[in-house]
């Protein structure tokens, strides 16, 4: 006997959006060029808008490292929380800082979190240079049984006198037959500034370094949610990011010690939206994470043929991903011969203005769908048995979905990374779909020249796509604004 629709819908599921708190992720990863790039060591640095899988990347990365081939020698240390706060806001709420203060503290912090993550899993004797380097956090006090993060995190914090610099620190280094011994001497005292000196970071990264080699492994630090850290705090989160990136370029000296960055792609800009010297060694090193049809495609059938009780039920197994596709979904949304199919029909609406199709946004469309569906199967009297060939979603629950989904993006996307532009998308509501210049200085009450500079910020926000001489609202924000299709002009 055939299940029902509503007892496979109840089977059917997309997996999680957001990558922290999906549990299966590993199990339907898609491994893409940004993820080969980063695991060749190719590439440092992965950059992504909201939503297409950076954090994804780290993720499957920091789980599967210590299977990969090409990482034997590799062992990724994560510097941040991967969930929860990520540690950072205490750096946020103090007074702005120059640069260079923020790079002594993203140098003494590595160095802090990678040393006591070796002196954890190495043994070593008092002839090891593993040895100097327990003397070393000792005397600096930065020892910690822990590895993880936070721990570390706190002990830098609670042993920075005014800010980031130490009062007073001394690393005397002697050669001798045994080797390099180190006699590190470190006060605190936060009286007086006179005697101030900074930590000698250069060469306890270089005794870092030499200790990573003679365990024979190479630390790749990973960074991630820069961006969760700093938010509403503009006047710290440039400065202590532009010194993130600096202290990576500083590290090209150190070959066993590599950042491995993920930031997302805003984020970089403002980062490096003034003159960033070296930023051509950045960008060499730099992959961004890019998704087209087919990968989005693919990442979604994955998901659904995951569900091995819905796959052995509905028959899809001997299908291609199309079809299994259109066995979920309806072939079109809108009836008619020249509206497209329904891929081609997501595909447009979950763009912002930018191009960007953020996998995110398709599982989040996808889910929304699944669950208008079912609730209206649940309402049914009699239940829908299911016909193999003949879709499971209708069309009206695509186009629910599609309202929730714009609501969705215009408040945890859109208006969360505005910041100073939130009130002017928030003018548009209400509005029309399509604007030229003189509409949108109407709208926005601001004179051509002033209307000219915030065009140009919305359209790189993604709110506004530029098409001819006008500007088209994305239809993915256009449920969430209240705006409707037609000209302002």
């Amino acid at each position: 006997m055939n299940p029902s629709v509503k007892e496979l819908l109840k089977d059917l599921s997309f997996g999680g959006s957001v990558a922290e708190f999906d549990a299966h992720l590993k199990d339907y990863f898609l491994e893409t060029h940004a993820f080969r790039e980063l695991i060749t060591d190719r590439k440092d640095i992965v950059a992504g808008d909201k939503g297409t899988g950076k954090t994804a990347i780290f993720k499957v990365l920091h789980e599967r490292y210590p299977y990969i081939q090409e990482l034997s020698h590799v062992v990724v240390v994560p510097a941040f929380n991967t969930s929860g706060d990520p540690i950072f806001q205490e750096i946020a709420t103090r007074s702005p800082q120059e640069e260079g203060e923020y790079i002594m503290f993203w140098k003494g912090f590595i160095l802090a979190l990678v040393g006591n993550w070796l002196l954890k899993h190495n043994r070593y004797d008092k002839k090891s240079p593993l040895n100097d380097l327990d003397n070393l956090l000792r005397g600096l006090g930065l020892r910690s049984e822990l590895d993880q993060p936070r721990p570390v995190f706190d002990r830098i914090m609670a042993k920075a006198a005014g800010v980031f610099s130490w009062q007073a620190a001394e690393l005397k280094f002697g050669a001798g037959a045994e080797g390099i011994s180190l006699t590190p001497r470190v006060e605190f005292d936060k009286r007086t500034k006179a005697d101030a000196r900074i930590i000698p970071v250069a060469g306890a990264l270089a005794l870092l370094n030499k200790c990573l080699a003679e365990t024979g492994k190479v630390a790749w630090v990973a960074i991630d949610r820069m961006d969760e850290a700093f938010q509403g705090y503009p006047d710290v989160e440039i400065p202590a990011l532009r010194a993130l990136f600096r202290t990576y370029l500083d590290f090209a000296e150190f070959n066993r010690i590599k950042l491995k960055l993920f930031v997302r792609q805003d984020l970089f800009r403002r980062i490096v939206s003034e003159t960033f010297v070296n930023l051509s060694h950045i960008n060499d090193r730099k992959v961004d994470v890019i998704w087209d049809e087919e990968d989005l495609m693919s990442l979604l059938v994955r998901r659904v043929r995951q569900g091995k009780i819905f796959a052995a039920r509905s028959n899809i197994s001997k299908l291609d991903d199309k079809d299994v596709f259109y066995s979920v979904f309806p072939d079109k949304i809108d009836a008619g011969k020249r509206q497209p199919e329904t891929w081609t029909w997501m595909m447009g609406r979950i763009k912002d203005g930018n191009g960007v199709k953020p996998p995110r946004n398709l599982i989040d469309l996808a889910t929304f769908a699944r669950d208008a569906q079912l609730r209206k199967e649940e309402r049914e009297r009699e239940p829908r048995p299911f016909v193999e060939g003949k879709a499971m979603i209708e069309a009206e629950a695509v186009r629910k979905a599609l309202g929730v989904l714009s609501d969705r993006r215009v408040n945890d996307t859109l208006l969360a990374e505005a910041r100073s532009l939130a009130p002017c998308v928030r003018k548009f509501k209400n509005s029309r779909s399509e604007h030229n210049e003189g509409s949108i200085s109407d709208v926005l009450g601001e004179d051509i020249s002033s209307t000219r500079t915030k065009i140009e910020q919305l359209r790189e926000l993604g709110f506004l796509e530029e098409v001819g001489s006008s500007y088209k609202i994305p239809m993915l924000y256009r449920g969430g604004l209240n705006i409707t299709q037609g000209k302002a002009f």
